[in-house]
């Protein structure tokens, strides 16, 4: 199977406050593009940072490369946001301790207002314990990881038909070439003979002054001409773009992380085809060039989203 590196999922996990009242939406949102490697963004609160490494190492376990983008969302209830609550047993414990430490340390400055109300467990504002809404985030995380995969896994699916499709189209345009590519470059060394004995005057008959006679110069021409036909020979690179496209459909089938495999291969294909563009000596060998390289774009712009 092979996988696209563009993908959206979310998850989300309502978790109710021990009072029964109030309590927190946890959700977790995936977001992913292409890229060369494997790159994590995280935005979450505070209250949840302690899962970022958990999250970061069942992601890389999953993922080979792109940028993703993961946020994480706590939505409390109305119920909850306007609890605000004070806990009194945890503000006496905090009380009991600066004294103390005051009591060893007499010029020790003593705790602020904002200071008090950061300190964990003084400020009760969700009712929810912290493990709880931890196994929340990570329940979250990775039913999102796993929708990410199924919706990356048929946009690759969806992918790896049209690059298919292209190979197919590929193989029949060297298929159609290959057969005319004798007789096309026999009619042009044909007419190029045409054109020098005539610019040569050889048409005229022989005479005794003549230096140089009539076979020798008709010797020359076809060596020339040979040599010309060897250059505009494009069997070489038929041959190779046949085993290059035979190659690709190779990867592509097998599937797995083929993305930078493709990619090398895109590029071998555009050079056949660029040689063979600048080889051609008839229009239909153009033409089929053009066309070739054309797919092979397509191509390559595709295979840039596959991991």
């Amino acid at each position: 199977m092979i996988y696209s590196m563009t993908g959206y999922a979310s998850a989300t996990r309502e978790l109710v406050a021990a009072s029964g009242t109030g309590g927190v939406s946890v959700s977790v949102e995936l977001r992913t593009v292409n890229s060369r490697f494997l790159d994590l963004n995280f935005r979450m609160p505070e209250d949840v940072r302690v899962c970022e490494p958990t999250l970061r190492e069942m992601l890389m376990n999953k993922l080979s490369r792109g940028k993703v983008d993961i946020r994480i969302n706590l939505q409390r209830s109305e119920q909850t946001a306007n609890a605000g609550s004070i806990n009194h047993e945890a503000l006496t414990q905090l009380a009991l301790l600066e004294r103390t430490v005051l009591a060893t340390f007499p010029e020790a400055g003593r705790l602020r207002a904002g200071e008090i109300l950061r300190w964990p467990g003084v400020l009760a504002e969700t009712g929810i314990a912290p493990d709880e809404l931890r196994d929340a985030v990570l329940a979250c995380g990775k039913q999102a990881i796993a929708d990410l995969i199924d919706v990356r896994a048929r946009e690759g699916a969806q992918l790896a038909n049209m690059l298919l499709a292209n190979v197919t189209e590929m193989e029949a345009i060297v298929t159609k070439i290959t057969p005319l590519v004798p007789e096309l470059i026999a009619k042009h060394q044909q007419k190029i003979v045409e054109r020098l004995q005539e610019a040569l005057g050889i048409a005229a008959p022989d005479t005794a002054a003549t230096i140089v006679s009539r076979e020798e110069i008709n010797e020359r021409i076809r060596q020339e001409v040979t040599m010309y036909g060897i250059r505009i020979d494009i069997a070489e690179e038929l041959s190779r773009l046949t085993a290059h496209l035979n190659e690709t459909r190779h990867v592509i089938q097998k599937g797995g992380k083929v993305g930078k495999r493709l990619d090398f291969m895109m590029q071998e294909l555009n050079r056949e085809a660029n040689t063979l563009g600048s080889k051609a000596a008839a229009k239909e060998l153009a033409d089929s060039s053009m066309t070739l390289k054309l797919l092979i774009e397509q191509m390559r712009e595709q295979v840039q989203n596959l991991e």
